[in-house]
């Protein structure tokens, strides 16, 4: 097992440099291009298929303990260790970004978007997965530094190189937010591990905080807090996504919202909660502030889009709505309940699935229609995707409901617990302002649905009075693609406690100070 997480975080680092080494005769295909895409399909394939038997493998008795560990010294004046490990808050976002990172490989060897040499554009997904399994599986806090940071390069290529329109103000924009967040980050993580003296996360979470004092711990948490804070996206470090997801690629978008805003609500839950629990405490009101302004303020954002007239841009509105999604997620954290912290968690999976889903079928229907304008799209009678492309149609609007939390849909499950983890917060902790928190979220609810059904009517209905216009409906390697995507949704939202088994024990045993 230890092998094989060691393979799984390690092998699309080797695919990667492969993907720029000349293919061999045998191997070519029709082209040097096809070729290399090829070789990024089955690379990640083999990625998903070892993470799936990591998955089988994993004792889900015992979801609370490290397994799969590799512990190997690194740099000993720093006592600074190459550490791996999985347990049931990392396994679920590890099958996520193996699954994702393939399914965005199929779909760019069918769909590859213009810009550079395919080579490169292989080599970088394969770069970017390769450090966001490492973010999971890491347990070392300068390790988990490294691998936060090697995203951020091939994001930044992936968004200027393969983008559309402005598309190198969007990638030096996304690059310079996060670069300056990361910088305050690691002067916190240093703190921590300076004081502390030890960067392993394991030991620092059974520590529990007691040998760093308040006042190291408020400023580590603010310190490391918004360096998580610009990746989550929370509000008012947000301003980089919708620049970035509006200027990125399908499968740029689709890796952007699906795994890396995953990464900074994991530090929260693995750094942050257990390592510096009265840093947090203090900082609690605030983070759950900021987040119910960020589903409140997402929410108005999309529904400003969404208005005719607005000229407002279908992906750039699915960005939006990624704020609003993830103040959920930080709400549920801020809570410090175990409720909390696992509806976090398991709204991280739900709206890694749904809104990875939204950007593939909204880059689907840009490429149909040359634009992803809601005005042009809608026209005079609609677009009507439901009479012109059924399937298409259904699609979007099962994905819509399912962004909205619709009860028996995945992303129904964490927003619903991350309030609940509101109506009852930590010990210590205002109850009456989490009641405040938790009822301005709820109204968000109502906001969401609002702005995501004003979508599918604009653009999935529409009388079509006029010679309808020829578009193709779901290609078979689109339904390749999209149909994990939209099977996952169905099955989490109806079996929640497959999530919930693997995640709740070791949330609780994180809370508990690493007693189980």
């Amino acid at each position: 097992m230890q092998f094989l997480l060691a393979f799984v975080v390690v092998g699309p680092l080797i695919g990667a440099v492969a993907a720029l080494l000349p293919a061999p005769p045998g191997l070519k295909g029709r082209s040097p291009d096809q070729a290399v895409l090829r070789h990024g399909v089955t690379v990640t394939g083999v990625i998903l298929l070892a993470t799936l038997v990591l998955a089988a493998g994993f004792d889900h008795d015992h979801p609370s303990k490290m397994q799969a560990t590799t512990d190997i010294s690194w740099i000993p004046a720093l006592d600074v260790r190459i550490h791996l490990g999985i347990d049931g808050i990392s396994l679920p976002l590890l099958v996520l970004t193996a699954l994702l990172t393939f399914l965005c490989a199929l779909y760019s060897y069918f769909k590859l978007p213009e810009g550079p040499s395919p080579k490169a554009f292989v080599a970088l997904v394969l770069l970017l997965e390769s450090g966001t399994l490492a973010t999971f599986a890491v347990l070392d806090l300068l390790l988990f530094f490294l691998a936060f940071e090697m995203v951020l390069i091939p994001m930044y290529f992936l968004i200027a190189r393969w983008g559309g329109a402005g598309r190198q103000a969007a990638a030096w924009k996304f690059i310079l937010y996060t670069l300056l967040g990361s910088v305050v980050m690691l002067l916190g993580l240093l703190l921590i591990g300076l004081n502390s003296g030890t960067f392993d996360m394991v030991a620092l979470a059974t520590d529990n905080g007691r040998g760093l004092t308040s006042s190291v711990q408020v400023t580590a948490v603010l310190a490391i807090g918004i360096g998580l804070a610009v990746k989550t996206p929370m509000w008012p470090l947000h301003s980089w996504l919708p620049d970035a997801h509006t200027a990125a690629p399908t499968v740029g978008s689709v890796l952007l919202a699906g795994v890396l805003l995953k990464m900074g609500t994991y530090g929260f839950v693995r750094i942050l909660l257990p390592v510096a629990p009265d840093g947090m405490h203090t900082f609690a009101p605030y983070l759950a502030a900021f987040a119910v302004a960020g589903i409140v303020y997402g929410s108005l954002a999309c529904l400003a889009l969404a208005r005719p007239g607005a000229k407002g841009d279908l992906k750039r509105l699915i960005a939006y709505s990624s704020v609003g999604h993830m103040g959920f997620v930080l709400l549920g954290i801020a809570s410090m309940t175990p409720t909390g912290v696992n509806g976090a968690l398991f709204a991280n999976i739900a709206h890694g699935l749904i809104t990875g889903l939204l950007f593939f079928l909204v880059g689907a229907v840009k490429d149909r229609y040359g634009t992803a304008d809601l005005d042009t799209l809608a026209g005079a009678t609609g677009a009507a995707l439901y009479g012109r492309a059924p399937r298409l149609g259904g699609l979007l609007a099962f994905a819509a409901v399912a962004s909205l939390g619709l009860p028996g849909l995945a992303g129904f499950w964490g927003e619903m617990l991350a309030l609940f983890g509101a109506f009852d917060p930590a010990e210590g902790l205002s109850r009456p302002a989490f009641l405040t928190f938790m009822s301005v979220a709820a109204f968000g609810t109502l906001l969401t649905a609002a702005y995501l059904l004003i979508v599918v009517r604009r653009v999935c209905m529409g009388a079509n009075r006029d010679e309808p216009q020829a578009i193709a409906d779901v290609q078979s390697y689109e339904f390749a693609a999209w149909t994990p995507l939209a099977a996952l949704t169905v099955l989490a939202g109806l079996w929640p406690a497959v999530l919930l088994g693997l995640t709740d024990p070791a949330v609780q045993k994180l809370l508990a100070g690493g007693k189980s």
